[in-house]
């Protein structure tokens, strides 16, 4: 039996967040984790051929880097070896089937300059500026508790800046898809070929609410901190936490699965692992999917039927799956803009990027996906061989089961069959191809990661979902994980959960693992609101 003041379940980027922050403030902590590495979706690999470094999984670190994890963690991890590579010119682009490219720029008015109509060039830039006004309020609400008594000063900041009318604005935006946003406040198309597809990186399609929320969000991220990618690779990420982590004292425990979280009359005192024990003075946190929370890990008694049925109904979202090609040369794109553009997604818009979601969603594998184009290299050319490039492909609009294919080529019967996963690859290859003819000659070797390899490497990417389950407005916000429980605190006292399947949702940001850690380390006791589910109690506690 080993015992520190917190066990930490899972080693993704909130859990290594929070064994960071803790450790750091003089707590001793376990982390465990299942696979015999730490990360979760972040892994370098040489996947196709030596010398040919891909990030398996997740690449680029823009939430990361502006977010209130880095600002406590970045000067260290840095001392420990963490190094970015980032752009100071053209962030993204979109590329139409008819070859019609939109691109944007670190600098929000070069962005704008490209644009067709005066109106929209003015319209974009005073949306931004509107984000950049409430900053802090709505950074206070994307990363602090919103069941709490202290939601109420970030909302009171957003009165003060903007009155009722402007409340009310953000809440609509909320309300409102990307598609819905961008045809009331656009004349013209740039902004939603521009960001739509941006929205598969949130979990969400053009036509889910919050869309219009996120957009504004995610191209204000990406102006101000680009597109960073970790030097060497996203592996290099991960050393520097490992190091961080020794030095502090941390004891990590990979190739450990977390069987039980152990509950004595009423507190998480730890957590069992086969005939281990790792015992908990203070806090256990968990950095897993409500499915795994309240229906495996805790026991029957400990949890009110209320949470085990609303985790029983938890929904997962779209599969998603991942394609690396080593490249014997870069790309000659048609546009000549693009080679030097990190991420490209071929996308129409909304309008292709809609239908894609809605064949995914229905169990079919879409005629023409999104497509997005990590072209890393052109940041850091270390990760290739001299003179040669790789591309990092990100399909997020893919069923796990399959019952068809939107085209009638493939064969969908047996489900995601090694020969149905190349087979997808290569409808995504020629996808590319139309708009970079060269790339059939310079291809080397191809890795394609299924769906169902996801949910291999992470149990957490239930039905190959890697973002912790359905991001849209009803498992969103106050209602994540779950109406009923719609916090971090759990109702059981010392344990907490932290991760992609809590509020602010998924992403490299770290945040539910630093709210916790911040939490637990400054001793803040946040009331609780009322629950707002059928049934639940009306009385305020604390935690």
């Amino acid at each position: 039996m080993a015992e520190a003041d917190a066990v930490i379940v899972g080693s993704g980027v909130n859990g290594l967040v929070a064994a960071a922050e803790l450790a750091l403030a003089g707590w001793s902590v376990v982390l465990v984790e299942r696979e015999p590495n730490i990360g979760g979706f972040i892994a370098t690999e040489e996947r196709t051929l030596p010398g040919y470094l891909h990030d398996t999984y997740s690449s680029w670190h823009p939430l990361f880097v502006s977010g209130p994890a880095y600002a406590r963690l970045g000067e260290p991890l840095h001392r420990h070896g963490l190094e970015y590579r980032n752009t100071d010119e053209w962030v993204t682009a979109s590329v139409a089937d008819d070859g019609r490219v939109t691109v944007a720029h670190r600098d929000p008015r070069r962005t704008a300059e490209d644009f067709a109509h005066d109106e929209d060039r003015a319209a974009y830039l005073a949306a931004l500026g509107r984000l950049g006004d409430n900053m802090a309020a709505i950074g206070g609400l994307m990363s602090g508790e919103l069941r709490s008594p202290a939601v109420f000063r970030p909302a009171a900041a957003l009165l003060r800046g903007g009155g009722r009318r402007g409340v009310e604005w953000w809440v609509r935006s909320v309300a409102t898809s990307g598609r819905g946003y961008t045809r009331t406040e656009f004349r013209g198309d740039e902004v939603d070929h521009l960001f739509a597809p941006w929205l598969l990186h949130a979990g969400l399609s053009p036509d889910h609410a919050s869309g219009a929320f996120l957009m504004t969000l995610l191209a204000a991220t990406l102006h101000g901190a680009g597109v960073p990618v970790v030097a060497g690779g996203a592996g290099r990420f991960l050393d520097a936490f490992t190091s961080l982590l020794a030095t502090t004292g941390v004891r990590v425990e990979t190739g450990t699965r977390a069987d039980r979280i152990l509950v004595e009359r009423g507190r998480a005192v730890g957590v069992a692992s086969g005939g281990r024990v790792f015992r908990a003075r203070r806090a256990v946190l968990a950095s897993v999917t409500p499915t795994a929370l309240y229906g495996t890990l805790l026991p029957e008694g400990a949890v009110q039927p209320e949470l085990r049925d609303e985790a029983r109904r938890f929904r997962y979202g779209r599969a998603a799956m991942q394609i690396h090609v080593a490249l014997s040369q870069p790309l000659g794109w048609r546009d000549p803009c693009l080679n030097t553009i990190p991420v490209v997604h071929l996308s129409d818009g909304s309008g292709s990027t809609g239908i894609a979601c809605a064949e995914a969603e229905a169990g079919l594998l879409p005629r023409r996906p999104t497509v997005v184009v990590g072209q890393q290299y052109v940041l850091d050319s270390s990760r290739v061989p001299p003179g040669a490039a790789a591309l990092w492909l990100q399909l997020q609009e893919v069923p796990f089961t399959p019952r068809g294919d939107s085209a009638g080529e493939l064969d969908t019967a047996q489900g995601w069959t090694p020969e149905l996963a190349q087979g997808y690859a290569d409808r995504v290859l020629n996808r590319i191809a139309r708009h970079a003819p060269d790339l059939p000659g310079k291809v080397l070797a191809v890795d394609v990661i299924a769906p169902p390899d996801l949910t291999r490497r992470n149990p957490n990417a239930v039905d190959g979902d890697p973002y912790g389950g359905s991001v849209q407005l009803d498992q969103s916000f106050l209602w994540r994980p779950l109406p009923a429980s719609g916090r971090h605190a759990t109702d059981i006292r010392g344990l907490w959960h932290i991760g992609a399947s809590t509020h602010p949702g998924p992403g490299l940001g770290g945040i539910s693992g630093h709210m916790v850690a911040t939490a637990l380390t400054t001793g803040a006791r946040f009331a609780r609101l009322p629950r707002l589910s059928p049934g639940a109690g009306s009385e305020a506690d604390a935690v």
